[in-house]
């Protein structure tokens, strides 16, 4: 006997949730338009003092002035997990004693010029939560 799959929906939450849910994630993808295309890399980050710090297998020449920046984590076989997208304007962190101290903090997946550092000023941020549907 199969027993039929939960009804699941996406349920909004609140932006302090959606932040809560990003401080507890370290993985994402960047997100950003270049030459009238959609290119999505993966990412690492970190909140500091109100923004999010970036590190992206990204050419610092190809950092856009604004970009999006998408979390999440589901669970398909239990029906949970959740989603948050970030968006606001970028730019490169270009400190050296700064984007060293990044550099050892968050992982990265290559080294020399597609190593990039950014940091992002959320201007709007939306999440969801994969929540079952009442019967």
């Amino acid at each position: 006997m199969s027993i039929p799959p939960a009804s699941l929906r996406m349920a909004e939450v609140s932006g302090a949730e959606a932040l809560w849910l990003l401080e507890g994630s370290s993985l994402g993808r960047l997100v950003y338009a270049q030459r009238d295309l959609t290119i999505v890399r993966p990412a690492r980050h970190t909140g500091a003092y109100g923004r999010l710090v970036v590190r992206t297998p990204v050419p610092a020449s190809a950092v856009p002035i604004t970009a999006t920046y998408h979390v999440d984590e589901v669970r398909a076989v239990a029906g949970t997990g959740w989603s948050v997208t970030v968006a606001g304007p970028v730019d490169l962190i270009t400190d050296p004693d700064e984007a060293a101290h990044y550099r050892r903090t968050l992982a990265g997946w290559s080294h020399g010029p597609h190593d990039t550092l950014l940091r992002l000023y959320p201007k709007t941020m939306s999440g969801f939560r994969l929540v079952h549907a009442e019967a």
